[in-house]
């Protein structure tokens, strides 16, 4: 088995319990703001009790810290958006909204990372589109004021996406992962009291809640976020954007047994969803196929 072809299945099981974080967003009772401070807190705090954690963070540089610590502010922004556009839609709707995620790595990746613009994985992007127009197109017009959060959180999700896969070579994935949770819970906990009418951050959860945010944290952030940075070094952010986008796909079908989220969404819709998930699976093939192709 390939280094490739190994993080390929790590990054779609990553992806997989994170189609479990639409749902668990949706359970929780918590506004937008206090359940991300609350899913990073509680990612710190365990990764703060493992050694490798702090030997990790012992290599890093002031830079290192300081760069890793502004990723992790993006990522405070996308977990802010993505529960925002739950909660002013539905599960379904706002891990849809992630499809629009490849197309945004496909153009920021190379002016970030480095690279030359790769017209593959841009025309890749660009065949999601019409998925998305039809997930609109689908969805009552109440929503659409989540969607409109949800498109936001995607442009974080290429920017965090892309500044991490260039600098993840230069220290441990679990290092990287409590700073970066570390990071956002400091800034949302800062950011809070400035916000106009909103919720404060530190409102304590209820026994389900907390229950919630438990496996939420535990099981759906701080294994698959670990794990999807191991993989990342043998992938580009696009690879992992586009294989990310089989969240929405895992979202839907746990929000129709969970939710009945069917019964608000239009045949349109799950066009659209069929869409992105024939896109997904077609690129690692076309992949495959360019590799065969200039081995020859």
């Amino acid at each position: 088995m390939t280094d490739s072809f190994r993080a390929w299945l790590q990054i779609h099981f990553c992806v997989f319990l994170w189609g479990f974080t639409a749902i668990l967003g949706k359970a929780i009772t918590l506004p937008a703001l206090p359940l991300v401070w609350w899913r990073m807190v509680v990612v710190t705090a365990a990764l703060f009790l493992v050694p490798g954690f702090w030997r990790g963070l012992a290599r890093m540089t002031r830079r290192q810290m300081a760069i890793f610590s502004g990723i992790g502010v993006v990522v405070a922004m996308h977990w802010l958006t993505f529960y925002g556009a739950i909660k002013l839609s539905n599960a379904s709707v706002a891990a849809t909204c992630m499809a629009l995620s490849p197309l945004l790595i496909a153009i920021v990746e190379p002016w970030i990372v480095g690279k030359n613009l790769d017209w593959h994985e841009l025309i890749f992007g660009i065949a999601v589109v019409p998925g998305i127009i039809l997930i609109v197109g689908g969805t009552p017009t109440g929503m659409r004021s989540g969607i409109a959060v949800g498109l936001l959180s995607a442009f974080f999700v290429a920017i965090f996406g892309s500044l991490n896969k260039r600098f993840v070579q230069q220290a441990g994935a679990l290092a990287i992962t409590g700073l970066e949770m570390g990071a956002g819970a400091l800034f949302l906990a800062l950011m809070s009291p400035l916000l106009p009418h909103s919720e404060s951050a530190f409102v304590l959860p209820g026994s389900r809640d907390a229950v919630l945010l438990l496996i939420l944290a535990l099981g759906c952030t701080l294994l698959p976020y670990a794990l999807s940075l191991v993989a990342l070094r043998h992938l580009s952010a696009f690879a992992t954007g586009l294989a990310v986008n089989m969240e929405p796909v895992y979202a839907i079908f746990l929000a129709i047994i969970f939710f009945g989220e069917q019964r608000e969404l239009s045949l349109t819709f799950y066009l659209g969803v069929a869409i992105v998930f024939v896109v997904v699976f077609s690129h690692p093939v076309n992949a495959a196929r360019r590799a065969r192709l200039s081995a020859q």
